[in-house]
């Protein structure tokens, strides 16, 4: 079995448990079956979206878990930045209904976030490791997203339900 240079450079630094890890969960989050006759590929997140409130909140835990690793890691801060944004695009769309599940279809955050690490861990002497204050504001950060991710679900069916019965 051959490997590109980049994951042989990447896999010689001791990171091979943590990517095959990461490998595995951004696969199987978007991309986990080829539709047949295509290149086009889906994964448990678009599927996970269709469970109202808590499908969406589960794919962002997995996917702030890759990026918590990624900074475990010594990703750069401004690459944890793209992961980010990328993961909020990917959480906020994600979780509006109808829209959101054909939008988690087209976008790949996690592959996406796993090409980042693997582009940082590549070069990683270019760019400045991110540090421990970043650290617990970035865990801060998207601990606050996922609050909202449930409470705004859960709020707006409220909201919904009070219009409809009248109550």
């Amino acid at each position: 079995m051959t490997h590109s240079p980049k994951k042989n450079y990447i896999e010689s630094d001791g990171y091979a448990p943590t990517l095959k890890r990461l490998r595995l969960i951004s696969r199987v989050l978007d991309n986990a079956i080829t539709i047949p006759g295509t290149q086009v590929g889906i994964g448990l997140d678009p599927i996970l979206g269709l469970i109202p409130v808590g499908g969406d909140v589960l794919g962002s835990i997995f996917s702030i878990y890759i990026i918590i690793e990624s900074a475990r890691l010594g990703v750069s801060r401004s690459t944890l930045g793209k992961m980010i944004i990328n993961m909020i695009i990917d959480s906020l769309v994600g979780a509006v209904p109808m829209l959101g599940d054909l939008f988690d279809f087209a976008w790949k955050a996690n592959i996406s976030n796993l090409k980042l690490l693997e582009d940082h861990l590549q070069s990683p002497g270019e760019k400045k490791k991110a540090d421990q204050v970043f650290m617990i504001a970035l865990f801060a950060g998207l601990f606050l997203l996922a609050i909202v991710l449930i409470a705004l679900p859960v709020i707006l069916i409220g909201r919904l339900w009070k219009a409809v019965t009248g109550s």
